[in-house]
């Protein structure tokens, strides 16, 4: 990239983030490093406590790629001995502590998938087991000791559950500091994560500041929402979209996605400028474009980012064939049915479509199909004992009006 003035550098920074601490830092930060002829350490972590990134993880991951281009060196944390743990954050319950070795089968892809988007050469790779599994009972005690309860407690999720008489670990107080150790060892400069993680930036800003170190700048970036349009994507809610998924099944999902959710997509999830997605924001309030052409012009986008251009064409046309052209709705929701629920593969049909919100009972299940009125990928099924297999996306019809896209997640 082009050498540019700081003022600009700043400004690329600061495009797009929530949270910045602070502005004044940073810019200082910045002229130290050019003055030393350096790049900035920038970290980002992720705890590897499922095996695939989805679309919420690329908002920070296409930031971390336009903080690269203008030379800086991002630190990839995969967070393989914290992910034991858990991170608590916008949690109302505890997370059940994952094995080691589930955590390591998680982290074999991590990598393979952030450098779709990151730049190789720009990118350090770090585990915190590397420090983590080496620190000593002693070591423990002295960095509990560096942070109150109190100061925990004050932590919006913590605070909820303690209010709620909620059970709280020990071990759960100690993800926020371990995180924080983190960037003690990394000597990061930023630390850039998601609004949620704001707590946990903050604290690795003051263990620093304790260590002795100049005290990181610390960025936040929104929660992109998941296909169902109010969690945030997360595979735990079943409404997200796989960075590994295919092209066919990526563009089927973000079809399925509740029009308001488009401008945001927009703009955290492609290469738009802001004047750009605002543009196109504008034209979809006057009518000048209709939702259904914007999301397929989304999802062709996204789409061709991660599999290119054939591909994204070709699913277009897919999904033209099998909903369009036969008369379907423009937005019917995916459903992600767990694993857990299956048996080999399959469930009882009147199970699925109580699964897929699709009827209020068993029994209006039942009634439905012996009537012939449910079809799976348009055809109909009047056997009440069915099995589906979903080793594929199944297009479910209850009625005239009632549709569901139904997956195994």
């Amino acid at each position: 990239m082009a050498k540019i003035s700081i003022t600009e550098e700043l400004a690329i920074f600061k495009s797009g983030t929530v949270d910045l601490i602070s502005d004044g830092e940073l810019l200082a930060r910045l002229e130290l490093a050019r003055k030393e002829n350096r790049p900035l350490r920038i970290k980002y972590g992720a705890d590897p406590s499922c095996p695939d990134i989805h679309l919420g993880h690329t908002v920070p991951l296409r930031k971390l790629k336009k903080l690269q281009d203008l030379g800086h060196t991002v630190i990839f944390l995969i967070g393989d001995f914290t992910a034991r743990i858990g991170d608590p954050s916008q949690r109302s319950d505890t997370r059940k502590m994952l094995t080691e070795a589930e955590v390591k089968e998680n982290a074999k892809t991590y990598q393979k998938q952030v450098f779709k988007i990151l730049d190789h050469k720009r990118t350090e790779v770090r585990c915190n087991s590397e420090w983590l599994d080496r620190l000593k009972p002693r070591d423990f005690l002295d960095l509990m000791s560096r942070y109150t309860v109190a100061r925990l407690l004050e932590r919006d999720d913590f605070k909820k559950r303690y209010e709620e008489e909620k059970p709280i670990t020990m071990l759960e107080f100690m993800y926020p500091l371990l995180q924080g150790y983190d960037s003690v060892v990394l000597k990061s400069d930023v630390e850039l994560g998601g609004t949620d993680q704001k707590f946990n930036l903050l604290v690795g800003r003051e263990l620093q500041r304790d260590c002795g170190q100049p005290p990181q700048i610390v960025m936040t970036l929104p929660l992109l929402e998941g296909t169902d349009g109010v969690q945030k994507m997360s595979k735990s809610y079943g409404n997200y979209i796989g960075v590994n998924d295919s092209s066919t099944e990526m563009f089927g999902k973000l079809m399925s996605l509740p029009d308001n959710l488009m401008i945001r997509y927009f703009r955290y999830l492609t290469d738009k400028k802001d004047d750009e997605v605002s543009e196109l924001e504008g034209k979809l309030k006057d009518g000048a474009i209709h939702p259904r052409d914007l999301k397929a012009r989304l999802a062709r986008e996204i789409v061709e980012s991660y599999h290119g251009s054939k591909e994204a064409e070709r699913a277009n046309k897919e999904f033209d064939t099998i909903f369009r052209e036969k008369g379907l709705p423009d937005s019917i929701p995916t459903v992600f049915i767990r694993p857990e629920k299956l048996e080999e593969g399959s469930i009882d049909l009147v199970k699925l479509l109580l699964e897929a919100n699709l009827v209020a009972s068993k029994g209006e299940a039942k009634r439905l199909i012996a009537q012939g009125g449910v079809k799976v990928d348009e055809i109909k099924i009047d056997n009440v004992n069915e099995r589906l297999r979903l080793d594929k996306p199944r297009l479910i019809q209850c009625g005239k009006r009632r549709f569901a896209r139904v997956a195994s997640s």
